[in-house]
């Protein structure tokens, strides 16, 4: 046996040692195990095998391939009390065609049991459709009937997977209710899936079946208002609500015209997270009507970052007089001004809930009116009225603008703006990645550059360029150092690179000087900076840079600081 081998064999040995074994399941979350063969798998299995009641397994921070996820499935097949696969970031470094196999294996596995899960977490891998592909059996099999958990946060799905996903889950409804005991999922959490509008209605669809839902989280999706629509109505069928985090997509007023009429229906929503979403002055008095009367169990609610002035803000304050268990109210990085946000904080002493009031600290001026806001309360006077009806009151269709592909790559490689990132399409992405890596051969230097022009629009006024330029960017970034990690000396190329580009370290291009906005590449790399795929020995590097930067200069001083927060 080689020493490499032997090296293996005893840190699989040592990870085996610390696994956290209960009688009632397995952890080896954060181990950082690469998992490839039956072998490799062993330390997982012998675990398995020796928990009498195996009812989680938790295999989180590692990275499993298709031998070993074959392997750890056929010990599966002797639990069928298994209730909980908690498998977020599981497959780092994993070519997209290992990760169905891999899920396919592991579901079959839990099939054969004759298990009946409870909760499903696969957060944090980044599988796209073909990953639900491998997922789809599993959701529609009896092992699911029971799930009350679906974790699927920040997974690539598109507005393909999406629809694949509410496919499946409708057929394990429908499947289930055949039985007599229809699926009754209580947790729904997709953020940051490229969804989009058609993703949205396709599981809008399935929340009308299920109406179980306690709690529905989908921020960082790219909906606009009609696929708010369809969620709000989807909604109003499910009255047992408690949790809604639509958070980082365009709702505007037409969005917030819809969710005002479910909102009603939903008296026991505790938290409600409608950040980020260009809500503006009228969808902050839209939704403060719908919040009053009623609503007494909310808790938290976060509108900051909205665009409202101060008439939508007093609304809001209005709205939670009968509030009583109220404990959190987020309205920073609206449009008060300085008298605004002294009446707002003078209406909530008036009514007793001052304390409840977060910072206030990005509050800015009155802008002037735009379109928006000028629009006719009369378009939303029907509850009768239709999508077709606010188009025709309104500015032109977003999603419209968004389909277009007005420009090629070329160009946006050359003037990479925020209008430029919307008309490179749908498939931004796929563009964007594959100039990045010409006929797939990565060049760092390059690929870096690219990265840079991206991620400078992450911190743009636009939500929807910044969601699409922070996600683009952080997806960038993993194929990076996932490539990295099979080349030799590479991660010390890229890791210099990166400082360069940063504007941290001095280039030996005397000539080059960094053209973008560095705010925004640096509010992406703090999202980077907390991801498993980024080794630790980079981490350490930014982090050197950073403190030296600090002392030198003092330009984006908070978010740096913010960086070396996470680092610490």
């Amino acid at each position: 046996m080689s020493r490499s081998s032997d090296v293996n064999v005893d840190s699989l040995a040592e990870a085996l040692q610390s696994a956290k074994v209960s009688s009632s399941g397995v952890s080896f979350a954060g181990k950082s195990l690469k998992l490839d063969t039956e072998e490799d798998a062993k330390p997982v299995i012998e675990a398995i095998n020796n928990c009498p009641q195996l009812e989680y397994l938790n295999l989180e921070g590692n990275t499993l391939g298709v031998d070993a996820a074959k392997a750890i499935a056929q010990s599966l097949e002797k639990h069928g009390e298994f209730k909980r696969a908690l498998w977020k970031d599981l497959f780092t470094g994993r070519m997209k065609t290992e990760i169905p196999k891999a899920l396919e294996f592991l579901g079959a596995g839990l099939v054969t049991a004759g298990a009946r899960l409870t909760e499903l977490d696969l957060s944090d891998n980044a599988f796209g459709p073909i990953g639900v592909e491998g997922l789809a059996a599993l959701l529609r099999s009896s092992t699911c009937y029971a799930l009350q958990e679906l974790r699927l946060n920040n997974n690539g799905l598109g507005i393909t997977g999406g629809k694949i996903l509410a496919s499946a889950l409708t057929d394990c409804y429908n499947s289930s209710k055949q039985e007599g005991k229809p699926l009754a999922l209580k947790v729904f959490i997709a953020g940051r899936n490229r969804l989009e509008n058609d993703g949205a209605k396709a599981l809008s669809e399935v929340f009308k079946l299920i109406g179980t839902l306690e709690e529905v989280a989908m921020p960082q999706n790219g909906i606009y208002h009609r696929g708010i629509t369809a969620l709000s109505e989807a909604f109003r069928h499910n009255t047992n609500l408690q949790i809604l985090n639509l958070n980082d997509n365009t709702i505007g007023s037409k969005g917030a015209f819809s969710l005002a009429k479910a909102l009603p229906t939903l008296q026991k929503l505790k938290e409600i997270n409608f950040g980020d979403c260009l809500l503006k002055t009228k969808g902050a008095l839209l939704l403060a009507n719908g919040l009053d009367p009623g609503h007494e169990n909310l808790e938290e609610l976060i509108l900051g970052f909205n665009e409202i002035r101060t008439e939508g803000g007093v609304n809001l304050v209005n709205a939670m007089t009968n509030k009583i268990k109220l404990k959190s109210l987020i309205l920073d990085g609206n449009q008060f001004g300085t008298e605004g946000a002294q009446s707002i904080k003078n209406k909530l002493k008036e009514i007793g809930k001052f304390n409840t009031l977060g910072s206030l600290d990005d509050n800015e001026s009155e802008g002037e009116s735009d379109e928006d806001e000028n629009q006719s309360d009369s378009d939303h006077e029907s509850d009768n009225e239709t999508d077709d009806d606010f188009l025709n009151a309104s500015k032109k269709e977003p999603e419209a603008e968004e389909s277009a592909t007005n420009i090629s790559i070329e160009e946006f490689m050359k003037d990479p703006t925020g209008k430029n990132l919307i008309l490179l399409g749908s498939n931004r992405e796929e563009l964007i990645l594959k100039t990045a890596q010409p006929e797939g051969v990565m060049n760092a230097g390059a690929y870096i550059t690219a990265i840079m022009k991206v991620s400078s629009l992450s911190n743009n006024a636009d939500p929807e360029v910044a969601n699409i330029s922070t996600t683009i960017a952080e997806k960038m970034y993993e194929e990076l150092f996932v490539w990295g990690k099979t080349q030799k000396d590479a991660l010390v190329i890229i890791q210099n690179n990166i400082l360069v580009h940063l504007g941290l370290i001095k280039s030996e291009d005397k000539k080059f000087k960094p053209k973008w906005k560095l705010d925004g590449c640096l509010n992406v790399l703090k999202n980077v900076c907390q991801k498993n795929f980024v080794p630790d020995n980079a981490k350490l590097m930014v982090k050197c840079f950073i403190e030296r930067d600090i002392n030198n200069n003092g330009e984006y001083l908070q978010i740096k600081k913010d960086i070396l927060s996470i680092l610490a």
